[in-house]
């Protein structure tokens, strides 16, 4: 939905159902993104749209489809079958066949861990790769969360990233190595982070937090924001870029994102790829506070 002027009441139908509304003034309506230019935005989406309509409308399907309030697990595993039909679709196999030949680095040690009293923490370590999230790291990750889901001694869980980012998504050169889609789907469910991520927040509260800086994409962005406090430096840079490789996000994000800042937001950063300064984070909730 376009708004031309400011909202209102005879708007609110349109705005609960609208996949979101662009207006160029500004509102404090998580339902509606400001934008700089009307005309222009739609523009850019349009072409966007264009680009990718099954990934586009199947983001729009997943985020109606998703009850973000409700279980973390019944929004995965929507998600992860969505996800797994645009793997075997044509926009995802046009991108990697853009791609080309890709070759995995060895990077042996991809996630730290180690334990301060009762805090846990944990920093992804592939700095060469802007943390770039791999399945090694995911096993690596999974590993020492599942010790803090089991060790009630620990009273505080600390994501944070080594190197100039946190997290720039998942790892491009890994994406069409999965046996089948199939297969995958049972992976990303079976052996998810952010379902554990989930479990220690609704134990921990804020005390199951991360430090970010840098990139904070796709993947990374998705983790995190399950976490009961988010704390960002100022050159952090948020989005979900998945929509140029024929896909929507794939590592609980539909879930979430959508639970900090509506889904209306959500499928804007998705369908536009508009990334988010720290500042304009905050203001949306997607973080809570600035370091």
């Amino acid at each position: 939905m376009v708004a031309v002027g400011p909202l209102s009441g005879a708007c609110e139908y349109w705005l609960e159902r609208a996949t979101f509304t662009l207006s160029e003034d500004v509102s404090g309506d998580r339902r509606v993104i400001t934008v700089p230019s009307i005309d222009d935005a739609l523009a850019d989406l349009c072409r966007r749209v264009e680009r990718w309509p099954i990934a586009a409308a199947t983001c729009d399907d997943v985020l109606r489809s998703v009850a973000p309030a409700g279980p973390a697990l019944a929004g995965v595993i929507t998600e992860s079958l969505a996800y797994s039909t645009l793997q075997s679709g044509p926009e995802f196999a046009r991108w990697l066949a853009d791609r080309g030949p890709a070759t995995m680095p060895d990077i042996p040690h991809p996630v730290q861990a180690h334990r301060d009293g009762d805090t846990l923490r944990i920093a992804f370590d592939r700095p060469q790769r802007h943390n770039a999230f791999s399945t090694d790291a995911r096993a690596a990750l999974l590993e020492a969360l599942t010790v803090a889901q089991l060790d009630s001694s620990i009273s505080e869980v600390v994501l944070t990233g080594n190197g100039p980012s946190f997290c720039s998504g998942g790892d491009l050169d890994e994406f069409g190595t999965f046996v089948d889609p199939a297969s995958a789907h049972l992976a990303r469910t079976r052996h998810s982070p952010a379902l554990v991520l989930d479990a220690l927040t609704r134990r921990l509260g804020a005390a199951c937090r991360a430090e970010v800086h840098g990139r904070v994409l796709g993947s990374g962005l998705e983790m995190v924001a399950f976490c009961g406090r988010v704390d960002a430096t100022a050159d952090a840079v948020f989005g979900l870029p998945e929509l140029r490789l024929g896909l929507i996000p794939g590592a609980g994000g539909t879930v979430s994102v959508t639970r900090r800042i509506g889904r209306w937001r959500t499928a804007y950063l998705v369908l536009s790829g508009a990334t988010l300064d720290a500042a304009t984070a905050l203001s949306w909730g997607l973080i809570d506070a600035l370091r």
